[in-house]
């Protein structure tokens, strides 16, 4: 099938297609890229017929799936008239999707006038096909399109396996971690992300919301997520990009509050797709999702993630010209019909009285009041507390008492501390690439506009990582100036809560229940004393 029988003086002006995927990684050495050209440019320095006027690999690129970037940009040549013949190493190397390969084949080569050569193949299609190869080449087809299909088994089947076994099969550690050295597929604590995952799960206890605490975090400079692996020196891609630099949302921080990750617990196999060639996502019930808990070291407790998650389902809405919830928001509910408890204020002789009263009495008075005093309830919910935690021995056990630690200053200093070198690193990045703009342009690599652009952005990088590190010292500072020893368990067990503790209400309280006569039900949430579960304890007071 030598072309040289086929010349008749015209030139083909050709375009070089040669690509490799993973699932190719594994074969001979032939298969290899630079082979491929090797072959391909041997074969065509033997005939007159053929110019080569473009080479287009596809590195890394599945031949299921033909939406390739260079390989459309062949056809986009193709179409423009530029190139009229096409030359691959094997039929395998142009795709291995059996129905698109025969249309390209079959349909659009030929109606384009393309000469289609498959090097080892012995496909030319200037000198027709014989019986042979009406046969031959959709049968070729037909296996390398089998051979993707077994791969695909393969390797789903070999995920599962991994899944099961709590290995870490993403592309990108959850924010917060970093792939293990020494173990690609276990997760270890990155310390600098760790500290701004504390933060937040901190802010939200302390009831902001999820949109104040991205304003924070924009404010004190944290870089997103995004951003961060960016940072780090992942080629991490995100089709939700819209501004050159992302800032942190609303959406990015209620994503970290909900994550299982965060206490140990690996959830993967979320989604999936109905099989190699179809690229649709199916996201999976949550019954499907496979969950291995203490595959990875925690980085919030069991009880922070638990009351966040409760906080989540409440009304947690801040009140106008207010900056956090009020201590008991979310927590009070009517006992007899279970609404939430709506908070009021009356003002009378110069003095502004709070109360609670029925949610569902306010809007359509199907149920009566439940009327109480905020007062009232913040002294039996502060007296209730004090008698819990003397009778109880939770404050006995270790996850509660680094829950207690953390929230305290001396923690917040060693954060602060990891903040500051990430950004002393980040300022040394960017001082690296500002160096080297200069050899790039002397090298030509870059123009004066180019140059200017890029050394006026890298200074505004420098100085915005300078302020946000200044911001550090004088946090550092002031928490210095302000210390004090948290005390350990038996002196934390004898405060008097005189003011209500919001933080400490989260972590131990479910919730609260007004009936009609003003007894207060109290729903406490911790690990029984045998430490095997969660166990619940209500206590009732009346609220004078």
């Amino acid at each position: 099938m030598g072309s040289k029988e086929a010349y008749n003086g015209r030139v083909y002006r050709a375009a070089i297609y040669v690509r490799l995927s993973k699932e190719d990684g594994d074969k001979a050495e032939s298969d290899s890229i630079v082979n491929q050209k090797d072959l391909i440019k041997n074969y065509v320095s033997e005939r007159r017929d053929i110019v080569v006027c473009m080479e287009c690999v596809d590195d890394g690129y599945s031949g299921v799936d033909f939406e390739r970037p260079n390989f459309r940009r062949m056809i986009c040549e193709i179409e423009a008239g530029t190139i009229n013949c096409v030359i691959v190493k094997d039929l395998s190397r142009f795709g291995r999707n059996f129905v698109e390969t025969g249309r390209y084949l079959d349909q659009i080569f030929p109606a384009l006038g393309i000469r289609f050569i498959a090097v080892n193949d012995g496909i030319d299609s200037i000198n027709g096909r014989t019986t042979s190869d009406r046969i031959l080449i959709p049968f070729k087809n037909l296996i390398n399109d089998a051979y993707c299909r077994d791969i695909s088994i393969k390797i789903r089947s070999q995920l599962a396996v991994k899944r099961k076994k709590g290995d870490f099969i993403g592309s990108f550690a959850v924010y917060g971690y970093r792939r293990d050295p020494d173990d690609r597929h276990k997760l270890v604590v990155d310390d600098y992300a760790a500290a701004v995952v504390q933060d937040i799960f901190k802010w939200k206890l302390k009831g902001a919301s999820q949109q104040k605490i991205a304003d924070w975090l924009n404010e004190r400079g944290e870089l997103s997520p995004m951003e961060y692996k960016r940072f780090c020196g992942l080629k991490y891609q995100s089709g939700f990009q819209v501004n050159s630099k992302t800032r942190w949302t609303a959406v990015a921080v209620g994503r970290i509050l909900q994550n299982e990750c965060y206490i140990g617990t690996l959830v993967q196999g979320q989604c999936t797709t109905p099989n190699h060639k179809v690229k649709k996502v199916i996201y999976k019930s949550p019954k499907e999702w496979v969950r291995v808990e203490n595959s990875h070291a925690p980085i919030v407790d069991r009880e922070v993630f638990d009351a966040v998650r409760r906080l989540l389902l409440q009304d947690m809405r801040v009140a106008p010209n207010e900056k956090r919830v009020y201590p008991l928001s979310g927590l009070l509910f009517c006992a007899d019909c279970c609404s939430n408890m709506v908070r009021n204020s009356v003002y009378r002789n110069g003095t502004n009285y709070i109360y609670y009263m029925c949610g569902r009495n306010r809007t359509s008075k199907e149920c009566s009041s439940h009327r109480v005093s905020n007062a009232a309830l913040e002294q039996v919910v502060c007296l209730v507390l004090r008698w819990q935690i003397a009778l109880s021995d939770i404050l006995a056990k270790e996850e509660f008492w680094q829950t207690e630690l953390y929230l305290c200053k001396k923690k917040e200093k060693e954060k602060i501390k990891v903040q500051m070198a990430k950004k002393q690193e980040e300022v040394e990045r960017y001082n690296r690439l500002k160096e080297s703009l200069d050899k790039s342009m002397l090298d030509g690599l870059l123009d004066k506009e180019e140059y200017l652009q890029l050394k006026e952005s890298y200074e505004e990088k420098i100085q915005e990582a300078y302020k946000e590190k200044r911001k550090g010292e004088e946090r550092k500072k002031e928490l210095e100036n302000n210390f004090v020893e948290q005390e350990k368990a038996g002196n934390f067990t004898q405060r008097s809560f005189a003011e209500i503790n919001r933080h400490l209400i989260i972590l131990l309280v479910e919730r609260m229940e007004v009936y009609k006569e003003g007894r207060l039900g109290i729903y406490f949430c911790y690990h029984d004393r045998n430490g095997d579960g969660y166990g619940k304890d209500q206590q009732e007071r009346a609220c004078e």
